[in-house]
């Protein structure tokens, strides 16, 4: 079953950036954690979000890319989303500092790479783009302000395939699951 999306009159559409959407908004004293925030649409929320006043953490996996990224737009901590003892030392970084999160964005995602493993056997992926955000928001969560916002970012690529009820585990892998895709040569 679907259900038929409706515009909800925003003013906004496919087209608007992030500036125009804080555009008059004073985040000032917020603060807000941008996992992803040195690339990509991650950079541009970063970017928004620290130009309408917000002081922007940017937990990386490779923080010397992302110091070069950003410059001074925003703080830079360590954190790969596919180890949860990263998970766990970022958070309690975060949280020994006594510091409140209004903003959580989590942007950072890795697509369409060879079939790895990480952690207990998750496939990273998944692990990565999904449990490890579930995990990290989760070991914030005393951090967490009241009112706060956690935003999940998501592409389309969930169009090329249903949910394979089959293979949960990730069995399968990229290149099985590839060869059998719609519109795949035979």
């Amino acid at each position: 079953m679907t259900t038929a999306q409706h515009p909800i009159g925003s003013g906004f559409g496919a087209s608007t950036t992030a500036a125009e959407v804080l555009r008059g908004i004073d985040l000032s004293g917020r603060l807000a954690i941008v996992t992803g925030g040195y690339s990509g649409l991650g950079l541009e929320t970063t970017r928004a979000l620290a130009g309408a006043g917000a002081h922007v953490v940017v937990p990386a996996r490779r923080p010397d890319a992302a110091k070069a990224a950003l410059g001074d737009l925003a703080e830079v901590d360590e954190l790969d989303l596919g180890d949860l003892d990263s998970v766990r030392d970022f958070a309690g970084r975060f949280t020994s500092s006594g510091r409140r999160i209004d903003t959580v964005i989590n942007s950072a995602a890795i697509m369409a790479c060879p079939e790895t493993r990480v952690g207990p056997g998750w496939e990273a992926q998944f692990a990565t783009n999904h449990l490890g955000h579930f995990a990290l928001v989760n070991r914030l969560w005393p951090a967490i302000a009241p009112g706060a916002r956690i935003v999940s970012v998501s592409s389309r690529g969930h169009h090329f395939s249903g949910i394979r009820w089959d293979d949960m585990w990730f069995e399968r892998g990229y290149d099985k699951w590839q060869a059998g895709a719609p519109g795949a040569a035979s």
